[in-house]
């Protein structure tokens, strides 16, 4: 395996271990199975260990085994030593790899969140919270009762008020968007990491007769059935829903998967006037698991958009003391990594160049995290060229 899940990293590993203890307790000598140093995945809320098993991986490291002695064939095999110096080995390696992962979330702006990230993915995994897409690792974790939060969010007088709701296109919150359109309301969604587009508007009352409200609460049917939403069109955002992989209900304060693209959202709506960054409404929908209270305060970079409401399946929280939102893009923290990746944030930065007459700055480098890996191969939309599945 070139990369372990750390759900079976332990067993795994012990599986090669146990064999190279074997050979080292019976030959006498240093094992031939050499663990290589962790390879790094840009490390995220998972820790990405990085495993290789070689007879020669290093001439200083490794020791050809050496013929058994007699004495060695006959002693009797001590089971209880065994297993204790095993044990003890198995811990040595896996502090090993988590130093080395710990040093490369040190490489990334802000290490505290991928701490929090990890906590909360394991959690959902170990309590069988978690619903598929599965493991929830680098996703806006899928929930268990992510259908009755949804209710919950339509019971709100800002939801009912609203003409245009904004949901971003994660998993967890596909019966949210279901729930917009239901309503009849205009549903603006993201194109999923804004790969192939910006966004995407639909509504109920604008559907070919044959289609249902549920084949368009996936990315698929979006590309498919959505209206494509130009950098510099003209409509009004009344309220945002997000995902969550953790929320504080103190501060609002947000913890997403990692890659930045609410807030770059949120950025460019409220650049191009679309929303109002002072009064739009940002609401979460996630598990009472998710709702925690040991965000550091005064810890967010200011392009972070913190939450008004809180909405679980069994509660709403309305934040009491939010932090402030931020408006419009901070170019000088977006990354030439990431502006490389979104063509629409290439087109705002040379249009607004072009407009104001200057050189817009750029953000410091940056290790961006590892992505939720899907199983199998993803088709492509014979009219679009986008994915198939949802974002997150």
């Amino acid at each position: 395996l070139d990369r372990i899940n750390p759900t079976s990293t332990s067993a795994a590993m012990r599986v090669d271990f146990v064999a190279a203890l074997l050979l080292s307790a019976q030959f006498g000598g240093l094992p031939a199975v050499a663990f290589a140093p962790p390879r790094s995945r840009s490390v995220g809320g998972t820790f990405g260990f990085g495993y290789s098993a070689t007879a020669a991986a290093s001439p200083a490291r490794t020791t050809l085994l050496r013929p058994m002695s007699e004495s060695a064939a006959s002693a009797p095999f001590d089971e209880t030593a065994y297993e204790k110096d095993r044990l003890e080995k198995d811990a040595l390696a896996m502090d090993a790899m988590r130093d080395e992962a710990e040093a490369e979330f040190a490489k990334l702006r802000t290490p505290w969140k991928w701490t929090i990230r990890k906590r909360i993915w394991d959690l959902l995994e170990a309590k069988d919270i978690a619903r598929p897409p599965r493991p929830v690792h680098h996703r806006i974790p899928n929930f268990d009762g992510a259908a009755e939060a949804a209710e919950m969010l339509a019971t709100l007088p800002e939801f009912r008020g609203a003409g245009c709701v904004k949901v971003n296109p994660d998993t967890p919150q596909k019966p949210v968007r279901h729930r917009v359109l239901s309503d009849g309301k205009t549903l603006l969604t993201p194109q999923p990491r804004l790969r192939t587009g910006f966004f995407s508007i639909l509504r109920k009352d604008a559907l070919p007769p044959d289609v249902t409200v549920s084949e368009v609460t996936v990315s698929k049917g979006v590309a498919k059935h959505g209206t494509p939403v130009g950098l510099n069109e003209e409509y009004d955002v009344d309220l945002v829903v997000v995902g969550s992989t953790a929320v504080c209900p103190k501060t609002g304060a947000r913890v997403g998967k990692g890659e930045g693209f609410a807030e770059l959202e949120w950025g460019i709506l409220s650049l191009q006037g679309n929303l109002d960054a002072d009064k739009t409404l940002v609401v979460t929908t996630v598990h009472d698991e998710q709702v925690v209270d040991d965000i550091p305060p005064g810890k967010l970079t200011k392009h972070d958009v913190p939450v008004d409401i809180i909405v679980t399946p069994t509660r709403i929280i309305r934040v009491p003391n939010r932090a402030p939102k931020p408006s419009g893009v901070f170019w000088d923290l977006l990354s030439p990594q990431k502006l490389a990746q979104i063509r629409v944030l290439q087109q705002l930065k040379k249009e607004t160049e072009e407009r104001m007459g200057v050189e817009l700055p750029s953000g410091p480098d940056e290790v961006l995290p590892p992505t939720a890996q899907r199983k199998g191969r993803r088709k492509k939309s014979s009219k679009t060229g986008s994915e198939s599945g949802q974002g997150g």
